[in-house]
C-alpha cells in the first residue's frame, strides 16, 4: 500500500460532474503537478480549491480540487478528489494524466480495502459500504446505513468481550493458582455463562433473517397447473405485460422474473411452467425446473383453480410445502366452484380467494405475504442485523461450537481443555468484522465492489 492510486469513482458516460479520486501519500504532489491554480501542496486540509488540470500547457478541464490530509480521510491516507465536468473525453484525459505522472490504477474497492487495512472501518462496516451503493429500498439504506456506523459491528464486539473475560478468568486460574481474590472457573460456574453466549448468538441469528431478507428480498414462486392463473397475477403484481397469458395450457415453458415492494420488501417473483403430466419433452423440462424452484423457494404461492378438481398430483404437491412459508391462492372464484376446499391438507388462514378477472383479493393476498414475513414489524423496527451469507454462515459455526462446548461442559472435561474451545470460538468470531483475517478473503470480497469504491 506505498504506492497511489487512482479512479473515476463516479459512474462513466455523460453527466454534470465526474469525480476523480487519489489515494496514497503521493497523491497531492502527483495532482499538483498537472493542475493550475493554488500550490496544493500548501492549502490547508479539507479545502476545495478552484483552477484548471493542465498537459503542456494546455487546459484539459476546469476543476475543483478537494484536499484531505491523512488520518482524516475515508482511506486515512492523503487524499485528492477532482470534480471535472462530466463528459467521458475530460474525465478520461486526467485520468491518463495521473497515471503517467505517478499513480497507479486503483483495483475494484481497493479504496475500502485500504480504509480496512488502514483501521479506518471493520470488515462488516467495509461490506456495509457496498450494500448502501447497491441499496434499492429504504430499508436495505437502513441496514447498510447501522453497519457503517458499526451498530452491527458491537453486536460481535460484544460477543467477543464476554468470552475474553471467560479465557482470561481461566488463564489466572491456571497461570495465578495462588489469587484469592479471582473466581475460579468450575463447570458449573462455566455453564451459565456458555448458555447466556448461546442464547445471543441464537438472538442475532434469529434477528438476521430479518437481516437477509432486508437485503436479499423474498425468493418467490407462483406454482401451480397449467392455466390457473400464474401469469396473470404475476403481471397484476408487477403491474405490466411481463409474463405471455393465453387460454392454451402449457404457454409458459420457462420461468419469468420481476421484482415487487411491500413495505419495503422486496419479492423476487419467478412465474414457473404448469405442473401437469406431459410427453412434450421442453414442457417437461420447465415442469421439473418449477419444481427445483419451489423447493428453493422463501416463499411459495400455490395457485389452484376455483372451477377445477383437485388433482392426485396437485395432492402430492401440497403435502410438501408444509414445511416452507406458503400461500394457497384459489384464483377465478367468479366462476361455479368445483374444488373441495375441505380437501386441501393445508392451513385455513393461509387460503387466499382471488378473481384476477374481477381484480378481488389481491390486496388480501398482499396483506398475507406481508403478515407472513411480519413486514410491517422489519420496516418500523431500527435494522440492526447481520445481513451476508458470510457472516451468518460463521456465526453458525460457532453456535454449533457453543453446542460442542455444553456437552464437554456435561461430560465433565477438564477446564483448560475447554477454554481452548472457547479461543477457537473467539478467533472465529473475529473473522466476522475483520479482526482476524486471510488476504485471500479480502482479495475475493473486495474483488466484487465497484472501481473507485
Amino acid at each position: 500500500m506505498n504506492d497511489t492510486i487512482c479512479a473515476i469513482a463516479t459512474s462513466q458516460g455523460v453527466g454534470a460532474i465526474a469525480i476523480i479520486r487519489v489515494s496514497g501519500d503521493e497523491s497531492i504532489s502527483i495532482v499538483n503537478k498537472i493542475f493550475k491554480g493554488k500550490n496544493l501542496e500548501k492549502v490547508d486540509s479539507h479545502t476545495i480549491n478552484y483552477g484548471h488540470i493542465i498537459n503542456n500547457n494546455e487546459i484539459i478541464d476546469e476543476v475543483l480540487v478537494t484536499i484531505m490530509k491523512a488520518p482524516k480521510t475515508f482511506t486515512a491516507e492523503d487524499t485528492v478528489e477532482i470534480n471535472t465536468h462530466g463528459g467521458i473525453a475530460p474525465t478520461n484525459k486526467v485520468l491518463e494524466l495521473l497515471l503517467e505522472n505517478g499513480c497507479r490504477l486503483a483495483e475494484p474497492g481497493e479504496f475500502t480495502k485500504r480504509a480496512f487495512l488502514n483501521g479506518r472501518i471493520d470488515l462488516l462496516e467495509a461490506e456495509a459500504v457496498m450494500d448502501m451503493i447497491n441499496a434499492k429500498t429504504d430499508s436495505q439504506r437502513k441496514m447498510a446505513a447501522n453497519q457503517i456506523e458499526g451498530k452491527t459491528s458491537n453486536l460481535i464486539n460484544e460477543l467477543r468481550n464476554d468470552m475474553v473475560q471467560i479465557i482470561s478468568n481461566i488463564n489466572v486460574n491456571i497461570d495465578y493458582p495462588e489469587y484469592d481474590d479471582v473466581e475460579i472457573i468450575t463447570q458449573d460456574i462455566l455453564k451459565p455463562k456458555i448458555s447466556n453466549l448461546k442464547e445471543k448468538i441464537n438472538k442475532i441469528l434469529k434477528e438476521s433473517e430479518n437481516g437477509k431478507i432486508i437485503k436479499d428480498g423474498i425468493k418467490t414462486s407462483i406454482i401451480g397447473r397449467p392455466n390457473v392463473g400464474k401469469s396473470s397475477l404475476l403481471n397484476t403484481l408487477l403491474e405490466e405485460d411481463k409474463a405471455i397469458v393465453t387460454d392454451i395450457a402449457g404457454t409458459t415453458r420457462d420461468i419469468v422474473e420481476g421484482q415487487i415492494k411491500i413495505n419495503g420488501i422486496i419479492l423476487n417473483m419467478i412465474d414457473t411452467a404448469g405442473i401437469r403430466e406431459t410427453e412434450d419433452k421442453i414442457e417437461a423440462l420447465g415442469v421439473e425446473k418449477s419444481k427445483k424452484i419451489m423447493d428453493e423457494s422463501d416463499l411459495i404461492l400455490f395457485m389452484l383453480n376455483n372451477n377445477e378438481e383437485l388433482t392426485d398430483d396437485i395432492r402430492e404437491l401440497l403435502t410438501k410445502i408444509n414445511d416452507k412459508k406458503y400461500l394457497v391462492i384459489i384464483n377465478k372464484n367468479d366462476l361455479d366452484s368445483k374444488l373441495n376446499r375441505n380437501e386441501l391438507n393445508v392451513e385455513k388462514e393461509k387460503i387466499v380467494e382471488i378473481s384476477l378477472l374481477e381484480n378481488r383479493g389481491v390486496e388480501e393476498l398482499k396483506q398475507k405475504i406481508s403478515e407472513l414475513f411480519n413486514m410491517e414489524e422489519i420496516e418500523t423496527k431500527d435494522p440492526t442485523y447481520l445481513s451476508n451469507t458470510r457472516s451468518i454462515s460463521i456465526l453458525r459455526k460457532c453456535l454449533n461450537r457453543v453446542e460442542d462446548i455444553e456437552k464437554s461442559i456435561k461430560n465433565n472435561i477438564p477446564i483448560d481443555m475447554i477454554e481452548l474451545d472457547i479461543k477457537n470460538i473467539w478467533e472465529e468470531l473475529g473473522t466476522i468484522n475483520g479482526s482476524s483475517y486471510e488476504e485471500e478473503l479480502l482479495d475475493e470480497m473486495f474483488s466484487r465492489f465497484c472501481l473507485g469504491k
